[in-house]
């Protein structure tokens, strides 16, 4: 294919963003992961279908390790400790030994493989662990955004287990992958105090960056707002935000190169950057907060796109056979013995929700970011190792991202979620002492009367805005109540 001009570079490129989303908004309702859709959409126009040619690995590389700063730093922001503190212990195991465990039966797996004559693959022990190590984190963003289409929320505190260990999962995936690339490439011996002394100095520098960065990132949004004196009192706020916006996706790319070049994991560090910023003091956190949202989509569309202009699909289908057999392998025995064994010593968490939990570890697009890596440093066998990720993240979007929503049924594990806790879209200056809360009424509310007027409500509370239904009802002392109706209340702190 002729090389294209900038205007046709901008017109495929859009027209490929807009036909993505629409046909992800219509995939939701057989439960297809949206990301799918802009990898398939990918393939559909790269070098085996419509002929645009990318193979630049390093230029993928850079772009997948921006992106995937950004969408940690999101996922950490969205982490709120008060939901995740119930269940840090087991998030936590699944995110280390969890993955460390699937890395190890994964890559036995790959390895025992490797050693049959109709097979062909043929890795040597560490390079089927890396081959492993690329694909033992786990994507539950996909998995969210398919509950929410359908508007399913999850029991026994599973959605924030799971968002906690897909928020922390990558960094220990990646310093597996960049450990073992160093013994396969090397003619280092790789013994386990080389192994250990290499996680410690890369979690114990992150954490520390992470936790530091994340509080200079709170810090320096402060002082952007002092900055300028009383003058800056009149800045428009909407530009406020923005720049503070900005500022913090500055200070994300910051922590990442800062604790990357003090030999800690950058990665694990702005995950922890973005929990600090999301549970800080920060003035107009909801209009940041939808911004972050926005690129951190963008960011995904991106990569999968890019991903997507990247594979050969002639040569995965070389390595079909064995990867679908690796794909079996980690979704029916690799995830659910590492879940279980991982979550062994916590009694309290039952049957059902082990199973759901070893069912959704769904692979997404860090798996084929954390690919490239070893294509880059030239290890033996990356290319069938690129191929073979790429095929079974494809296999792991097909078979467990159209089943979420029946797994947790059959496992009953459902609840309706809640769409009381949006505000209406209403928001109110953060600086105020007030605070905006909902209400759903119940027939004991109205046993007195069905009168606005006569609620019983806490002192310094108002009532301004009721929703019935789809309505949306302006209150007056008069109004008349009816259950499940609910009230948007703003109240002093």
């Amino acid at each position: 294919m002729e090389q294209l001009s900038p205007e046709n570079l901008l017109l495929i490129g859009s027209t490929l963003l807009v036909a993505g989303i629409l046909a992800g908004k219509s995939s939701y309702r057989i439960g297809l992961p949206l990301l799918l859709i802009f990898l398939l959409t990918g393939m559909v126009f790269g070098t085996d279908g419509l002929g645009i040619q990318f193979s630049d690995i390093h230029t993928a590389q850079s772009i997948g390790m921006v992106s995937l700063c950004v969408i940690l730093f999101s996922g950490g922001m969205g982490t709120k400790i008060s939901s995740i503190r119930p269940v840090i212990l087991p998030g936590l195991m699944l995110s280390t030994v969890g993955v460390l465990l699937t890395a190890l039966f994964t890559g036995l797996f790959i390895w025992w493989l490797s050693g049959m004559g109709w097979t062909n693959i043929h890795f040597p022990l560490i390079v089927s662990l890396l081959l492993a190590a690329t694909m033992s984190s786990t994507d539950s963003a996909s998995v969210f955004g398919i509950l929410g289409a359908h508007n399913t929320g999850l029991r026994h505190h599973l959605r924030p287990m799971l968002e906690l260990e897909s928020g922390s999962n990558d960094p220990m995936a990646y310093m597996l992958t960049i450990v073992l690339i160093e013994a396969a490439t090397t003619d280092v011996t790789l013994s386990a105090w080389h192994v250990v002394g290499e996680l410690l100095m890369q979690f114990g520098v992150g954490i520390a960056g992470g936790l530091l960065t994340g509080k200079l990132t709170l810090w320096l949004t402060s002082v952007y707002r002092r900055l300028g004196g009383r003058a800056a009192d009149s800045e428009d706020p909407s530009q406020t935000v923005a720049m503070t916006a900005i500022l913090i996706v500055g200070c994300i790319f910051f922590s990442f190169a800062a604790t990357t070049a003090l030999g800690g994991n950058g990665y694990l560090a702005v995950y922890l950057c973005g929990i600090t910023v999301g549970n800080g003091r920060l003035v107009g956190q909801r209009g940041i907060g939808r911004f972050i949202d926005g690129i951190t989509w963008l960011a995904q569309i991106v990569v999968f796109l890019m991903l997507g202009l990247l594979v050969n699909p002639h040569e995965m289908l070389a390595v079909a056979a064995v990867s679908l057999l690796i794909g079996v392998f980690m979704i029916i025995v690799g995830r659910p013995l590492s879940v279980f064994l991982s979550l062994l010593p916590l009694r309290k968490i039952g049957l059902k929700p082990k199973l759901f939990v070893s069912w959704v570890g769904l692979r997404s697009a860090v798996p084929i970011i954390f690919a490239t890596y070893p294509v880059v440093a030239h290890v033996e066998g990356a290319s069938q190792i690129f191929n073979i990720v790429f095929f079974v993240t494809i296999l792991s979007l097909l078979v467990q991202g159209t089943t979420v929503i029946a797994a947790a049924k059959r496992l009953g594990l459902v609840e309706k979620a809640s769409s009381a806790d949006d505000h209406f879209g209403v928001e109110i200056p953060e600086e105020l002492p007030t605070s905006l809360h909902t209400l759903t009424l119940t027939e004991s509310h109205l046993v007195k009367s069905d009168l606005l007027r006569d609620l019983d409500l806490p002192q310094g509370s108002l009532v301004i805005m009721i929703r019935r239904g789809g309505r949306y009802i302006v209150p007056n002392g008069r109004r008349r109540l009816q259950p499940s109706d609910v009230l948007l209340i703003i109240r002093e702190d």
